[in-house]
């Protein structure tokens, strides 16, 4: 992007942003309050924030819960607004999760038949007349939920007005649906065709939810308004087994990532200033060459800029020159994120000197590899590298180091975002890096402080996906056969290129195996009799397979027919409601609903 065109997409905000550091600076060094609204006498605030929690949290006192809220109301308290919030008073049922087996066996009502299904159900029932009550029509809502609260929030869309909704936003979605995830090379692997929905799903791969999608995940009336997140190799949402990632929301900050985009769009809402910025890291790399004599005062002006706006926000800034490897001349260090106070970048800056040069192009690929592997990245903050410079860049360059490189190691830190301030001569020439870097170009000097303000005003701090040139080869079911004798028992063989299988039959997770072949037996007309084998490798799942085993009994003029049809296709969902207990069980005696042996 030319620097016009993004001045022109920003115009108008920088009087804005300027009263916002002015407002906040304000508060920080004097300490003036900010006015806080409370609920209203008639108990209809302006604003009500719902979470739905997860699977086995106490109403009121879940850690989930109370991360997404606390978040929310620090930012909320920067306001004048009345809200309230409000745990979702559903059963909330708990799982085990101590082990695979353990957590995929008992996940679902630790035992007891259709109990989990229950809790949904009245979790989506309590929503809806929660939001679609007319006690309320003014107030508007905010939408959270984890794990099993997820499910709840995803499957009670289709039935809320949305209208009354400002942003819905799921963690650990075990019915989460990427279409871009699917296949052997997905669209999603290069940063393509991304639904806008996903705000942060790292795994490429990531396709279904252990328990299958709802299609579609965002109705059309919700189009902007929902936001999932998954983390990285989250067993319920991504293509990994990974259990500890599910229960690493809070201390992997997520809650906080969520908390600055939903912040966005209450003030957006109602129309409030947002005075509220996300932690910044923003390293600051200058080509110190002697061509760059005519604008480095300019350059060092808007570098100050930056970094005192930086950290009054509460960011860190550190600060880094470069020339060519040919000068010889390595990347200088000046200060880093845990030594560069307001006044000891300054001091830094004034240090910086030009020289050398000669020919055009300089070492800036390697000189950014060094300042980003070099730097203490802090977690969950937006990252910026702000390059200043006159001239090109050597691709590959003296040592070596290529653009692919460069991109990689930005995308797997967080990323980091290139903001490149060049001159009008060499703008085409950086094009690429910022677009793969999903960061900016300035052309014009007169448009530098705009870029910075557009920096700082930046909350999105984690990838939407990180992009894989070499997806992994997710495991399979082939060759599915089902033979069924004339009474109720099925014979069930198949391949699988993973090392284990995950077998569920209609509501009840029956347990892994590691055998390709098996006999069940217990089977009644009476029930659907769906059969769903999900292979899984060390810490990979695959796409499930269903069959549907339609067995019945000879006819004997009595009206029951042999039926022995089987039907392999996908399946569109599952929802488990009656588990095992956690073990791999060989039996199961379900009085409510059937009598029967499941041998595995």
């Amino acid at each position: 992007m030319r620097g016009k065109t993004l001045i022109k997409k920003l115009g108008g905000q920088k009087q804005k942003i300027k009263t916002r550091y002015l407002f906040l600076a304000s508060a920080l060094i004097f300490g003036a309050s900010i006015p806080i609204k409370k609920v209203s006498a008639t108990g209809c605030p302006s604003l009500r924030v719902v979470f739905a929690r997860g699977s086995g949290g106490e109403l009121n006192n879940d850690p989930n819960y109370l991360e997404f809220k606390n978040t929310i109301e620090a930012k909320l308290k920067t306001i004048a607004l009345d809200y309230e919030f409000i745990d979702l008073d559903y059963p909330a049922i708990g799982v085990g999760i101590d082990k695979l087996d353990v957590s995929l066996g008992a996940f679902f009502g630790a035992g007891e038949s259709y109990e989990f299904g229950d809790s949904v159900k009245s979790g989506v029932k309590k929503l809806d007349n929660l939001i679609n009550s007319s006690s309320c029509p003014d107030t508007k809502y905010i939408i959270g939920g984890y794990s099993q609260g997820a499910m709840v929030v995803s499957k009670a869309l289709r039935n809320l007005n949305s209208n009354k909704i400002i942003y819905v936003a799921t963690f650990g979605d075990p019915k989460i649906y990427l279409p871009e995830g699917k296949g052997i090379f997905p669209s999603a692997c290069r940063g393509e065709n991304l639904s806008d929905y996903r705000t942060y799903v790292p795994d490429c791969q990531a396709y279904k939810g252990l328990l299958g999608g709802y299609v579609p995940y965002e109705p059309e009336e919700f189009y902007g308004k929902v936001g999932t997140w998954c983390n990285k190799r989250d067993i319920f949402c991504s293509s990994h087994l990974n259990i500890s990632d599910h229960l690493a929301y809070i201390s992997d900050n997520l809650y906080e990532d969520a908390s600055r985009v939903i912040f966005d769009k209450i003030t957006k809402n109602f129309g409030l200033e947002n005075h509220v910025s996300s932690p910044h890291d923003t390293a600051i790399l200058i080509d110190s060459t002697g061509s760059m004599a005519k604008m480095i005062d300019k350059y060092k002006t808007e570098a100050l800029r930056l970094a005192e706006e930086t950290l009054v926000v509460g960011g860190r800034v550190a600060l880094y020159d470069y020339r060519d490897l040919n000068d010889p001349y390595n990347p200088v260090l000046h200060c880093d994120f845990e030594t560069c106070s307001l006044e000891t970048f300054q001091t830094e800056l004034s240090k910086i000197t030009v020289d050398g040069g000669g020919d055009n192009p300089e070492s800036l690929l390697s000189a950014s590899f060094n300042v980003m592997t070099d730097l203490e990245w802090k977690y969950g903050s937006t990252k910026s590298l702000v390059i200043l410079t006159d001239a090109d860049f050597l691709s590959p360059d003296r040592d070596g180091m290529t653009l692919d490189e460069v991109v990689a190691l930005s995308k797997k830190i967080d990323p980091v975002n290139f903001y490149i301030i060049t001159t009008a001569k060499y703008g085409d020439s950086y094009s690429e890096l910022a677009r793969l870097t999903d960061g900016k170009i300035v052309t014009d000097f007169n448009e530098l402080s705009l870029l910075t303000d557009y920096i700082i005003e930046r909350y999105d701090s984690l990838p939407r996906v990180e992009e894989d040139v070499a997806p992994r080869e997710l495991p399979k079911i082939e060759n599915l056969e089902v033979k069924h004798d004339a009474g109720p028992e099925a014979k069930i063989s198949f391949s699988t290129t993973g090392n284990r299988t995950l077998v569920i039959l209609d509501d009840t997770i029956l347990g892994t195996t590691e055998e390709t072949s098996f006999t069940i037996t217990g089977l009644t007309p009476e029930s659907e009799n769906t059969l769903t084998l999900i292979p899984l490798g060390n810490d990979l799942r695959g796409e499930e397979v269903q069959t549907e085993l339609e067995v019945g009994f000879a006819d004997k003029g009595d009206g029951r027919k042999n039926s022995l049809k089987s039907n392999l296709k996908e399946a569109s969902f599952i929802i488990p409601k009656a588990p095992n207990t956690g073990v791999t069980m060989k039996t199961i005696d379900d009085n409510d609903r059937r009598k029967g042996i499941y041998k595995l």
